[in-house]
């Protein structure tokens, strides 16, 4: 299969119809964090052991078509000896990998900040094209107040996003493209809004002039939501504006737009998202790629313990599935009643 093939089958499986990706990238101090909440040491075979749960839930393929997984989780195996990757393989679960090296303060631009990791990239695809991995995701983040993110920021990131994606594409390898506007802070709607369409229109414009490829790429973006010390929206109005700034930013060439949580609730992800896809038609398809709104319910449900591992997985199948359902707009609060 030549690359252009095979980026195009990349992206298929990725952009089904009802289904979305499983964020279980989580670096080793942000996992730390999550795993000290259920009272479980952040070991390497803890972090395995919560891992091989999660791809090895059954029927998770039903409603998961991607996974995106940290480095150390590339190399490592399943009870059984099967190296990681190849489990969500056998579920028709797509293996990918996180590529960026993690974000710094930008130079001379005070409460900015930009993502480091395109060194040695190349080489790097290469290595974890031979352990399974067939999409990457890199991730910049934008602070927001009155005055950030400075046009400095916005462009840099939007560089670095466009390098990592030209980059992926020539290795054959899928890149998603992860532009966070950060929901910290006390900043509204409106100004969350204002940010993302010109984090967004920069970001679109870095991605032409480094020619790559729209067909062959994915988006992640964040939802236009105030900032966490602003109060709540109503999904509908959150469906509208986000809507309302892609159609905007993104061409239409785009084949899927995956959501992060940024700090939702479980709950609140998947309305939010339900109520974007009851705007059909959209010239994109809207689904997810979650990590704690996915993995927080099953997390305290499992504490460590293997033998909560199975209700684990049954609350996990449970999220997905909800979640496959916001894909389609056709999300009903009464199983998420049952599924509490």
């Amino acid at each position: 299969m030549d690359r252009k093939s095979e980026l195009q089958a990349t992206v298929d499986a990725l952009a089904q119809a009802g289904k979305g990706l499983l964020a279980a990238d989580e670096s080793g101090p942000t996992i730390a964090k999550r795993f000290e909440r259920i009272g479980v040491e952040s070991s390497e075979e803890n972090r395995r052991a919560w891992r091989n749960l999660l791809l090895s839930s059954p029927g998770l393929g039903q409603f998961i078509s991607g996974v995106i997984l940290y480095e150390e989780t590339l190399g490592q195996r399943a009870d059984d000896g099967t190296p990681l990757p190849e489990l969500a393989a056998r579920q028709g679960i797509v293996p990918g990998i996180k590529v960026d090296k993690g974000k710094i303060a930008l130079a001379l631009a005070p409460g900015d900040e930009v993502t480091e990791g395109l060194d040695g990239l190349a080489k790097r695809l290469a290595g974890y094209r031979q352990q399974g991995a067939r999409f990457a995701k890199w991730r910049a983040v934008y602070n927001v107040s009155d005055k950030l993110p400075g046009w400095a920021a916005v462009q840099a990131n939007a560089e670095a996003l466009a390098r990592y994606a030209a980059i992926c594409q020539e290795a054959g390898v899928v890149p998603i493209v992860e532009p966070e506007v950060l929901m910290d802070g006390a900043h509204s709607m409106a100004r969350c809004a204002e940010v993302t369409e010109a984090v967004l229109h920069a970001v679109f414009h870095a991605l032409h002039r480094h020619a790559v490829v729209l067909e062959h790429m994915l988006l992640k973006p964040s939802m236009v939501l105030p900032g966490k010390e602003a109060g709540h929206a109503a999904p509908a109005e959150v469906a509208m504006q986000t809507v309302q700034v892609l159609r905007r930013t993104v061409p239409a060439a785009v084949p899927g737009i995956f959501f992060l949580s940024g700090g939702q609730t479980p709950t609140e992800a998947t309305v939010n998202l339900d109520a974007m896809n009851r705007l059909a038609p959209l010239p994109w398809r809207l689904s997810f790629s979650y990590g704690r709104a996915l993995q927080e319910p099953p997390l305290l449900a499992w504490r460590g313990d293997a033998a909560n591992a199975a209700q684990a997985q049954r609350v996990l199948l449970q999220r997905s599935r909800l979640n496959a359902m916001a894909c389609l707009g056709q999300y009903d609060e009464a199983q998420e009643n049952a599924a509490g």
